[in-house]
């Protein structure tokens, strides 16, 4: 079991501290953190995690109603408080805390709390490999844009930037390439250039081109894409299974 964790607070080396406590436990993996509670919502959406550790005291939007905001998100993750003060104790198992860790964090007490979230989800019938996300969260403007995957052609890195190419249209996100391709796993997303994913789904022509490299043409789109040399072996066998 790999229960899916999002740190969220504003100081960063409290952040890191409990981000370093948690790795010591194989059964949680930490996929994301957050500085402020707007973020953190987002990165709830996108990330779809199983649980926050969240900071209360935080600018603009505290811990308790970033708490009562993902309620109604449609996969409600389990709620950890970690604050340096005990006077929200009462307030945050309104919202159905798993636990509520105070700073400066105490390793038996962190090791209770990752105890009674496995045995929380457990209980629930939780099961994290049967479950797999099928769109792709992008922030744009403020607001969110779910993709599907299927209508993807491919995604490249360019300066500092990732644009997601579909359809219809383009779209820029700041994730690392190496992320998105994480996103992407459960789908038909291959690389063929450092800064290159395709969906092999929309391959129609692998061209040879020169020093061992290759052209892609993909179905609906006109531009050929590069294949690297070092690529073109593991994508020719992805093709020909």
């Amino acid at each position: 079991m790999s229960i899916r964790a999002i740190v969220v607070d504003d100081e960063r080396f409290s952040r890191e501290e409990l981000i370093f406590l948690i790795e010591h436990y194989p059964s949680v993996e930490v996929v994301g953190e957050a500085d402020s509670g707007e973020v953190a919502i987002m990165k709830t959406i996108q990330l779809q995690p199983d649980v926050l550790f969240l900071d209360v005291e935080m600018p603009k939007m505290d811990g308790m109603e970033v708490a009562k905001s993902v309620q109604e998100l449609k996969k409600v993750p389990e709620i950890v408080f970690a604050t340096a003060y005990s006077d929200f104790a009462v307030e945050a198992f309104r919202h159905n805390a798993v636990d509520y860790l105070l700073k400066p964090f105490d390793e038996e007490q962190l090791s209770h709390t990752i105890e009674r979230l496995e045995k929380k989800l457990m209980d629930q019938g939780y099961q994290r490999k049967t479950w797999t996300p099928t769109k792709l969260a992008i922030e744009e403007d403020g607001d969110i844009r779910y993709l599907d995957p299927n209508d993807i052609l491919y995604v490249y890195r360019e300066g500092r930037v990732t644009k997601v190419v579909g359809k219809s249209r383009s779209y820029e996100v700041n994730w690392p390439l190496k992320e998105v391709e994480a996103r992407l796993t459960p789908f038909s997303f291959f690389r063929i250039h450092k800064s290159y994913l395709v969906n092999l789904d929309y391959i129609e022509r692998l061209i040879p081109w020169f020093n061992g490299a290759y052209q892609l043409e993909l179905r609906g789109h006109k531009e050929k894409l590069s294949v690297s040399r070092n690529y073109v072996k593991n994508l020719r066998n992805q093709l020909e299974l």
